[in-house]
C-alpha cells in the first residue's frame, strides 16, 4: 500500500465525516443563533430555553438527512470494501 493510497482513504473518510456531521450541526447551529437573537430581543436570559429547540433542531435534521447521511456512509463502506483487494498487496 503506497503512502497515496493510504492519504485517499484518509481523505474520503474526512470528507464523509464531514458531509455527515454538518447537517446536524448547521442546524443546531442555527436554532442556536435564532434563539439567542430571541432572547437577546426579549431580554430573557434564561439558559435552559436554548436546550429543547436546539435538541428538536437536530432531531428533525436527522429524520430529514438520515437517508443522505446512510448513502454517503453505505458509499464510503462500499469504496473501502470493494478496492480492498487493492489496499492489501504483498511485499
Amino acid at each position: 500500500m503506497t503512502q497515496e493510497t493510504i492519504l485517499d482513504i484518509v481523505r474520503e473518510g474526512l470528507f464523509t465525516i464531514i458531509w455527515v456531521a454538518a447537517p446536524p450541526l448547521l442546524m443546531g447551529l442555527a436554532a442556536g443563533l435564532i434563539i439567542s437573537i430571541f432572547q437577546t430581543i426579549t431580554s430573557i436570559q434564561e439558559q435552559t430555553l436554548a436546550f429543547i429547540p436546539k435538541i428538536l433542531a437536530v432531531l428533525l435534521s436527522l429524520i430529514l438527512f438520515g437517508p443522505f447521511m446512510i448513502d454517503r456512509l453505505q458509499a464510503y463502506i462500499e469504496y473501502l470494501i470493494t478496492n480492498l483487494p487493492n489496499f492489501i498487496t504483498p511485499r
